[in-house]
């Protein structure tokens, strides 16, 4: 076998055997991508040698960071012991362990863990079990699901169907007419000498006349992330979530609150709904964070008011025919009770709410450069967003985001460009002398950026 470091194979078996999520297809074959081969606390190491302040932590997942050894123990004692049961025939105490343990972390009544492979599958399965519930209530026409434009939950069927973010939806079939659209929530984009306050009554407005609209009798849930993360970590006005959760309840509409990004620590509590925005959604899902990305994993956690409409007497003998083969895995269970357990005794939420005040500071100060439009965040998630004047095509869009993505890598910083946005979720522990360090190098990108010769 050849070691990773023989990156030139490497380089030319991913391009030939490695088909990439998101891969643009007239590059395909012909990229020239960093190789991360190691990683340590909040930084990665790639190909090269070259140690790299991991800004985006991974896709918004390490949260407890790399090469933990009591981590990796964890899951290899579990592999030892049992790498694997069937959750469709048997139970395993490892998974019911950590089921309780999620439980006694969410809000309200929310002690139902269904457990999925990831994020994507989390939104599918609480999708079907809505579809499922308002089957066996008598209500098949109730199944319209509201979402919003820049939105993303998912690349599964259902999960990208209920997406807004445009260009992802171009090529791609979804499922017609599950999905209803309201407009982009971004503060940014509201009419000028629009208040916050009155955007707030107007994006609260838009929920209720599409209910209205929809009929309340075929509008089955709304889907929201607490922030929306890969659209842009776009933080709606506040108050957002708490008064459409009242509008939900006025029309008997279900609220999904979408913490994949949220959940296990980005805003200092274990989860957002509740403990940041003061809503008990009738659902959670939930993944990334949850095992800090050392192995696959996610859940859809329900409510026993939803269990109870549908279970016991009321079953009328069916069953939800919904579940995967890796379902609460041992090793993916033993990883996350582990995460869980060095969060608790690390005091990793207290340290995340004590060093997000700089972490904001920073990325807000980032605003006094001519090019950044807006940026923006919470907790430690944040977002920078350039624009070069009034360029404003795609192709200089992409263009500013490869400028400051190159610089910043040179300079010890790997980021995750989206098209003109600079998005951060770096791995909790991050220190405060880091995240000085992430930002000094990042402001430097964003100059170069500016003193960039136009195409």
């Amino acid at each position: 076998m050849l070691k990773y470091n023989d990156h030139a194979t490497m380089n030319r078996w991913d391009n030939e055997n490695f088909v990439h999520p998101w891969e643009g297809m007239e590059a395909i074959g012909h990229n020239e991508r960093t190789f991360v081969e190691g990683g340590e606390g909040v930084y990665v190491v790639t190909e090269k040698g070259d140690r790299l302040i991991d800004g985006p932590g991974g896709m918004w997942c390490v949260q407890i960071g790399y090469g933990r050894d009591d981590m990796a123990d964890a899951m290899a004692d579990q592999a030892r012991q049992m790498a694997y049961f069937s959750p469709f025939n048997n139970a395993h105490s490892t998974a019911a362990r950590l089921a309780r343990e999620i439980a006694a972390r969410t809000p309200g009544d929310l002690n139902h863990v269904f457990f999925t492979t990831g994020g994507s599958t989390a939104v599918d399965s609480a999708l079907r079990f809505i579809q499922f519930r308002n089957n066996l209530l008598g209500h098949p026409e109730k199944k319209i699901v509201i979402s919003r434009h820049k939105a993303y939950h998912g690349s599964t069927y259902l999960a990208a169907s209920v997406s807004g973010k445009e260009r992802d939806r171009l090529w791609l079939d979804k499922a017609e007419g599950l999905a209803h659209f309201l407009p982009d929530v971004n503060p940014l984009h509201r009419d000028e000498g629009t208040s916050m306050e009155d955007f707030l009554d107007q994006k609260v407005q838009d929920l209720e006349q599409a209910i209205l609209h929809l009929g309340a009798e075929k509008v089955a849930a709304f889907i929201a992330e607490p922030i929306l993360a890969s659209g842009g970590v776009i933080v709606p006005p506040p108050g957002y979530h708490k008064r459409c959760l009242e509008i939900c309840r006025r029309h008997d509409v279900l609220y999904i609150s979408d913490e994949v990004v949220t959940g296990f620590g980005r805003l200092g509590h274990w989860f957002a709904s509740e403990e940041v925005f003061g809503i008990t959604p009738d659902i959670i899902t939930c993944a990334k964070g949850m095992t800090s990305g050392y192995v696959p994993m996610g859940g859809c956690i329900i409510s026993d008011r939803l269990i109870d409409e549908v279970s016991g007497a009321a079953a009328q003998g069916a069953t939800f025919s919904n579940g995967f083969t890796y379902s609460g895995h041992p090793v993916s269970a033993a990883a996350a009770l582990k995460n869980i357990e060095i969060i608790e005794s690390e005091g990793i939420l207290d340290h995340v709410r004590e060093v997000t005040p700089l972490f904001q500071e920073r990325l807000h100060a980032l605003s006094e450069l001519d090019i950044v439009a807006d940026t923006r965040g919470m907790g430690l998630m944040g977002c920078v967003e350039c624009k070069m004047g009034d360029k404003t095509s795609l192709e200089n869009d992409y263009q500013l985001g490869t400028i400051i993505d190159a610089h910043c890598q040179k300079n010890g910083l790997i980021l995750r460009p989206i098209i003109n946005m600079c998005v951060f979720s770096p791995p909790l522990i991050i220190t405060k002398t880091q995240i000085n360090q992430m930002f000094d190098i990042l402001q430097d990108g964003v100059r170069a950026a500016m003193e960039a010769p136009a195409k």
